[in-house]
């Protein structure tokens, strides 16, 4: 599941409606929402995030948050270091490499320590 797929999941429960609902509302199909939810599919575009934002009835910043974590949610994130360091390359290698051990309290830690390092401000996924 992708960030952005457990918060809209989160939004959709939060107001008793279901795949189904959104699936007809947005004129998409099922099996479409639930790849996305789950990462089988790349992120959304902006113009279908912003109509789940409207959908949904999400204003200021629970819309920015939906969108914020749209844009962190790319299930195979692109990772180029041909013109970065090699410690930025052997860093992208070995999560690219481990990131299926680390647990999900262990990748919180290695996000909060990122955000804190490059003052990031992230959304808060619930």
């Amino acid at each position: 599941m992708t960030p952005f797929g457990l918060m809209m999941r989160h939004y959709r429960a939060e107001r008793n409606l279901t795949l189904n609902d959104q699936a007809r509302a947005l004129g998409v199909s099922i099996a479409y929402l639930s790849s996305l939810e789950r990462g089988m599919k790349s992120r959304p575009s902006a113009a279908l995030v912003d109509q789940i934002c409207v959908w949904l009835g999400l204003i200021w910043d629970d819309a920015e948050t939906l969108k914020s974590l749209a844009a962190l949610s790319h299930p195979r994130p692109p990772l180029n270091t041909g013109n970065l360091t090699p410690e930025a390359t052997m860093l992208a290698n070995l999560i690219a490499q481990n990131i299926d051990r680390l647990s999900a309290a262990q990748c919180r830690e290695i996000t909060e320590l990122l955000s804190d390092t490059l003052n990031l401000n992230l959304p808060q996924m619930r």
